[in-house]
């Protein structure tokens, strides 16, 4: 390695992304349900107890008379253009029995909308949490590329009721990385151990100094959260799961769309099948 190398290794790895901070406000709010009018009413009130930071937001309803299609609904919202979406899991349909899909109308508000939508558990499911949909007092932003993240960090943000906890998680794929260490084992040039240290750790500390830009961003705002790093190596969905759980998240955020592929983003939609007791707020 030359010296040019050298320098140029050292100022990319002492360079760190650092939090852009934006307040996100939901002036318009669309809910959407397949009840009637007078049925939708409790789960609109239900949702604003909940998601607190929509209080203040004019309020739009399309019940469960007003469209049957996916057609119909996506010229609904086209025609009223929300700040954000309220909805839950398999509306106009009886799958919320099961837990291996969304439903069809969810899948497509997902990925043919550019708003961000907040999904609820299926309100005649049964199958949210008890602490699940009291206000918002613990967010988990999910993701596998944190750093540089702010739209996820910020719409995280803005749901945490005052006083209440933001973990920002960041897990590597351990098999991923297990494989390139297999395949690095092989070349007689490097020394395998030292790169397994070295590359662990640089593929942690990105993430790591990002999350602390957040804490010190945050701070200096005045907000009235706490930050919490979760930042590790791991089977993504069991330890998202994992991590959901044992920390009585009531809340999870995570990117939806992916704008190289027509189907979801990562492990969005394996993980929002999974987790029917949540509520998901959908980027």
């Amino acid at each position: 390695m030359t010296q040019i190398d050298q320098f140029e290794s050292v100022f990319r790895a002492a360079a760190h992304d650092a939090f852009e901070y934006r307040a996100i406000a939901f002036p318009r709010v669309l809910f959407v349900t397949d009840g009637n009018a007078e049925q939708s009413k409790a789960f609109v009130q239900q949702t604003l107890d909940y998601a607190t930071n929509l209080k203040n937001a004019e309020i739009e309803l399309v019940h469960g008379e007003e469209f049957r299609t996916t057609t119909e609904l996506l010229e609904k919202v086209t025609a009223l253009h929300p700040d954000l979406i309220c909805t839950y899991r398999n509306l106009h349909s009886r799958a919320w029995k099961y837990r291996h899909s969304l439903g069809e109308h969810l899948d497509v508000l997902l990925q043919q909308t550019a708003m961000p939508v907040l999904v609820m558990p299926h309100p005649e499911a049964g199958f949210a949490n008890a602490d699940a949909l009291r206000e918002i007092k613990i967010v988990m932003a999910m993701t596998d590329q944190l750093a540089n993240n702010h739209a996820l960090v910020n719409h995280a943000v803005s749901f945490v009721a005052p006083y209440g906890e933001l973990y920002l998680t960041h897990i590597e794929d351990k098999a991923v990385f297990e494989r390139y260490i297999n395949a690095i084992s092989k070349i007689p040039s490097i020394d395998t151990d030292e790169a397994r240290e070295r590359i662990a750790h640089q593929l942690l500390e990105d993430p790591i100094h990002y999350t602390s830009s957040c804490q010190e961003v945050l701070a200096a705002q005045g907000l009235s959260l706490k930050v919490r790093p979760l930042v590790s190596f791991g089977h993504h969905l069991t330890e998202y799961r994992q991590a959901v759980e044992s920390h009585a998240v009531n809340l999870l955020v995570m990117n939806t769309k992916d704008d190289e592929q027509l189907a979801m983003h990562g492990l969005a939609y394996p993980l929002a099948v999974e987790l029917r007791q949540l509520p998901l707020l959908m980027l």
